[in-house]
């Protein structure tokens, strides 16, 4: 995943795409830090897995300021990280679909017949099945819909 963003960033400076070379960099720096924050040294490679879950979260942070400027009436803003968050999620792998989901979601279900109180149990076990593939809150909205 490392050498792919290096590989990005060459090819950013070489069409001159300035907000893409950015980006990569951004995410460069990120992928340092989660190295440093490992107690590694910010020369060794990051794990792919690694590598995904640093970029899910800055899709996160991406998703949250966007929230807050339109919230706080700042377009402008919003759209620099929209503009982000776009090129971060090209590098992430396909996410599920919600009807993939909520398939997996009602097998669960019919699996281990969950009750309300057991909700939170049993979202982790649907996160695990599902693994890094859907986007949680929307894994959430599903188990919350299918277990009214």
């Amino acid at each position: 995943m490392q050498e792919k963003i290096k590989e990005s960033m060459k090819e950013a400076m070489r069409n001159k795409e300035m907000d893409k070379l950015n980006v990569f960099r951004l995410i460069s720096a990120a992928f340092t830090n989660e190295l440093v924050n490992q107690g590694k040294p910010p020369t060794e490679k990051l794990s792919d897995d690694d590598a995904i879950k640093v970029l899910k979260k800055l899709v996160k942070q991406r998703k949250d300021s966007i929230e807050q400027f339109v919230g706080g009436g700042r377009e402008d803003l919003a759209e620099g990280e929209k503009a982000e968050l776009a090129i971060i999620e090209t590098l992430l792998p396909a996410q599920m679909s919600r009807e993939e989901i909520e398939k997996i979601v009602k097998e669960k279900i019919t699996e281990l017949a969950p009750t309300a109180d057991k909700k939170g149990q049993f979202m982790g076990t649907v996160m695990k099945e599902i693994g890094g593939n859907a986007d949680g809150t929307v894994v959430k909205e599903v188990v919350d819909e299918l277990l009214k």
